[in-house]
């Protein structure tokens, strides 16, 4: 079980090694941030980007939530945190490729399936996975062998419609100036599977 204190431990650990050699590295990115790439990942403790893409920082500008999710654009008042990122990825940093990352044994979209069964999950993630609802309705209607694993792949296509969604987005995409893309890690044998943008099917990268 970690604790406080061995974050404090492995602050200074850092400290002593990935710090130390990379001191210059941190130096220059105290004067700011030029990543190509966003990636909007779910907020699970297994699923982190910047190692399974064995990434340095400054290089990946990330957005973590329940299970991987954006919404779709809308100009009502209100917190709009990943709305608020993507704009400034997509207009301030001008990242040239968005990622959605999903992954196997999502808690956000068990939080669905069992919304649909008359039993939601929390006082704020059940509306927000209700995102989910119109892809999870037709897995469900389709009678899916897997139909968490069907939704973890459907939920990545919900997220890159919605991206669709966002004027600044779509006006990026369609001058060729930013790509979308998908994927989905599987934690237990650590494999990431990668969409095809043509067909929206998802094949195993080689390791």
């Amino acid at each position: 079980m970690r604790t406080p204190e061995d974050l404090k431990n492995g602050y200074r650990a850092f400290r002593r090694g990935v710090y130390k050699h990379q001191a210059n590295l941190y130096e220059e990115l105290g004067r700011g941030q030029d990543p190509d790439i966003m990636i909007i990942a779910c907020a699970d403790s297994r699923a982190e980007p910047a190692d399974i893409f064995n990434a340095a920082p400054g290089q990946l500008f990330v957005v973590r939530n329940v299970a991987n999710l954006v919404p779709p654009y809308e100009t009502t008042e209100g917190l709009h945190g990943v709305s608020a990122a993507l704009e400034f990825a997509v207009t301030a940093l001008k990242v040239k490729h968005i990622l959605v990352m999903g992954h196997g044994g999502c808690g956000g979209v068990n939080a669905s399936l069992s919304a649909a069964r008359d039993k939601p999950v929390g006082q704020f993630i059940a509306p927000w996975v209700r995102l989910l609802d119109e892809a999870r309705d037709d897995i469900l209607a389709k009678k899916a062998n897997n139909p968490q694993r069907a939704l973890e792949f459907a939920g990545i296509d919900t997220s890159l419609k919605n991206l669709m969604t966002f004027p600044f987005v779509e006006e990026r995409v369609n001058a060729g100036e930013l790509d979308l893309h998908g994927a989905w890690f599987a934690i237990a044998e650590g494999e990431l599977h990668w969409r095809d943008s043509d067909n929206g099917e998802f094949s195993v990268v080689e390791a």
